[in-house]
């Protein structure tokens, strides 16, 4: 298996790693059909074995404080893990673990002084970022909202225009209002300093 840069032709090795990979977590509905283009620039590498990509991470970095990550101030530049996979028939092997390395020796060289990555409430994700000495700095909820749920709660004041669902971002305190719906996410930021 090599780590390498990603490369244009990696696009449908990378979109099909991803998608398998992220099947198997919360985020199994984000399916993406094409690899994301980044506003700055990236650090993005994948994993491949015998012309495949089985792994795959993409970190967005900073040139300026709080421009990419949303923790800083002060504290230098970082990045932003947008995506981290590994395709799961070849999960267990220390794959996820070489493209972190790999990626944060490259982040080092540029000067970088920590990662962050948000991730929702899968614990063997969690217990991976942890074992990789990300420490938890912050959390919100993803609120998804179907069907009844939105009765009295999300309305739309569009004439002709009926909600059928909802996701929606709650950063308050009282996450028990929401017991009557069937997703709700934690959403957790591990951040890494180097």
């Amino acid at each position: 298996m090599i780590i390498r840069d990603y490369r244009v032709n990696d696009e449908t090795g990378w979109v099909r790693c991803r998608t398998l990979a992220f099947l198997q977590t919360a985020y199994f509905d984000n399916v993406l059909n094409k690899k994301e283009r980044y506003e700055n620039p990236a650090i993005e590498l994948v994993a491949e074995l015998d012309g495949q990509i089985v792994g795959l991470i993409d970190v967005e970095y900073e040139t300026e404080e709080r421009t990419v990550c949303s923790r800083g101030e002060g504290e230098g530049l970082g990045g932003m893990i947008w995506h981290i996979a590994v395709h799961p028939d070849f999960s267990r092997r220390g794959i996820g673990q070489q493209l972190l390395y790999t990626a944060e020796n490259k982040a080092r060289r540029m000067k970088l002084n920590r990662f962050e990555a948000w991730t929702r409430d899968d614990l063997w994700v969690q217990n991976w970022y942890e074992k990789m000495n990300f420490n938890i700095v912050d959390s919100y909820y993803h609120v998804y909202f179907e069907g009844n749920e939105m009765d009295h709660r999300i309305q739309s004041n569009m004439p002709n225009l009926y909600l059928v669902n909802a996701f929606t971002h709650y950063v308050g305190k009282d996450i028990h209002q929401f017991t009557n719906n069937k997703r709700i996410h934690q959403c957790v930021c591990f951040e890494k300093s180097f």
